[in-house]
């Protein structure tokens, strides 16, 4: 991608109020650098900011400035902004954390700095830096001018006094708004000092130091104007894209059970050595859908809107792929698939190509399901499309599948011994002496009443149980563990 196609359709927010003054120049450098470039009109700028006080401890005021700036992208991001500028060198020392937490593209002023200063200053090796004592406490500029041969080095106190400290923070300083006179005379003495210890450019560490570079006169070294070197990467778009971690979108509440069982299931099938390997979930737990049984086989109301709706939500919080670990659920899925951008994995179809791909030489499957499920006829179409036959109970044994889940004493009621057990063990017989080696537990409360994964019936006989909420799982570990694009979800 050049960097004309990268420029084109981004918008651009400045987080202002760090300080005020530097961030008004930044973005005034910002506007300077995007109109001298035929692509200027694809790109709009904002600048936003608010009162911010650093009151408190230093690790208080980090927090603070951190949650203010975290506050800030998110407006941004409402806004559509797609590139988000940060002028102040104290929030560069927490910017990973910002981009972990952030799908927006946040410019990383120091790198800018350091490609600038190798790109235009080849010979340079000994980096004099203006900055904060709490900036050469955490060795920004030592970590990214790393290179051998790189030395950074800052100013050494006149009469215990930090110059530069003074200046940029002291009661006439260039913070309160006073651009000539003491500040800038302190800063001179500053840069001369570095010019003295070898310096061979002089890097403002503090922005509001760019606001009078020029009122410091000539001096024998360059002195960079860090702010418009800023301003200037971030219009090149040389810059990766920020990389956003894998996220499985979970339509939950239908039911609520079955929706805790399924995301254990991630968990436990996720390879990960420690928390942060585990895969990012968004659950959108929505008990409030409306039946699915009831409206395929009764009166009751349609849940098409609700299951939309809630996908549209985990959609718009940045999901990849949506699993909706309910199976009755899936007779709506290709009404509301079409008007989505991110697909859903579809936990019949998956569960029916682990069918085929484990039992080669099966063509008779078992089902256990809910009627809706059944009558919709999803789980048969499903497996007719790898030439194999559903075998699902009779209507008397079905009455009681269907009270193993819906009734008093049910698995949706919280039960998992007693009546509900007997009516799945009588349905699970019958299934056994017609002849089939494999059941599919067609709901997602079912594995909760059949946890282990072969069932041996009265008769000695023995099957294979197969869960679609653990084959659901284990496909989205799949997709986010090789970042696989699922298009054929």
């Amino acid at each position: 991608m050049t960097a004309a196609q990268t420029r084109a359709g981004r918008k651009f927010g400045v987080v202002g109020g760090l300080g005020p003054l530097a961030g008004a120049d930044v973005f005034f450098k910002l506007i300077k650098s995007l109109s001298a470039t035929c692509e200027a009109e694809h790109a709009d700028v904002i600048v936003e900011q608010h009162p911010f006080g650093t009151a408190g401890s230093r690790a208080e005021a980090s927090t603070g400035r951190m949650l203010y700036i975290f506050d800030m992208i998110r407006g941004f991001e409402k806004r559509g902004v797609t590139t988000v500028l940060l002028p102040c060198f104290v929030s560069h020392t927490f910017i990973d954390e910002l981009k972990a937490n952030s799908p927006l593209q946040i410019v990383d002023m120091m790198e800018g700095i350091r490609r600038h200063v190798r790109r235009r200053f080849p010979a340079v090796r000994r980096i004099g830096v203006l900055a904060s004592e709490y900036i050469q406490r955490r060795g920004l500029f030592e970590t990214y001018f790393t290179s051998p041969g790189f030395d950074v080095m800052y100013p050494r106190l006149r009469e215990g006094v930090d110059l530069v400290a003074e200046a940029v923070y002291g009661p006439d300083g260039l913070k309160s708004g006073c651009l000539s006179g003491r500040p800038v005379e302190l800063l001179r003495v500053a840069c001369d000092d570095l010019i003295s210890q070898g310096a061979d450019i002089i890097v403002p560490g503090l922005t509001e130091i760019a606001l009078v570079a020029e009122s410091m006169g000539p001096l024998t070294v360059p002195l960079l104007d860090s702010n418009l070197a800023y301003a200037q990467y971030a219009v090149s778009g040389r810059y990766a894209l920020p990389e956003t971690p894998f996220k499985v979108g979970v339509v939950g509440g239908v039911g609520p059970a079955a929706t805790v069982d399924f995301i254990e299931k991630v968990v436990r099938n996720t390879p990960a050595a420690r928390d942060q390997d585990h895969i990012k979930l968004l659950v959108e737990q929505n008990p409030q859908i409306p039946d699915r049984t009831e409206s395929l086989i009764g009166d009751g109301a349609d849940p098409t809107l609700s299951l939309y709706a809630t996908c549209k939500k985990l959609e718009h919080g940045d999901a990849d792929i949506i699993a909706i670990p309910c199976n009755t659920a899936h007779a709506f899925v290709d009404r509301i698939q079409p008007y989505l951008r991110i697909p859903i994995v579809n936990m019949l179809t998956v569960t029916v190509r682990h069918l085929r791909e484990t039992f080669p030489a099966m063509r008779c499957v078992g089902v256990l399901a809910t009627s809706g499920t059944v009558e919709s006829g999803v789980y048969a179409k499903a497996l007719a499309s790898q030439g194999l036959e559903q075998v699902v109970p009779s209507p008397p044994l079905q009455a009681r599948v269907m009270e193993a889940i819906y009734g008093k004493e049910g698995v949706k009621a919280g039960f998992t011994t007693g009546q509900c057990q007997s009516d799945i063990a009588a349905a699970m017989e019958e299934l056994i002496a017609r002849g089939v080696d494999v059941v599919i537990l067609g709901c997602t409360e079912l594995p909760l009443l059949l946890p282990q994964p072969t069932y041996a019936g009265a008769n000695g006989a023995s099957v294979r149980l197969v869960d679609p909420t653990d084959v659901l799982a284990r496909r989205c570990v799949a997709y986010a563990t090789a970042r696989a694009e699922p298009h054929h979800a």
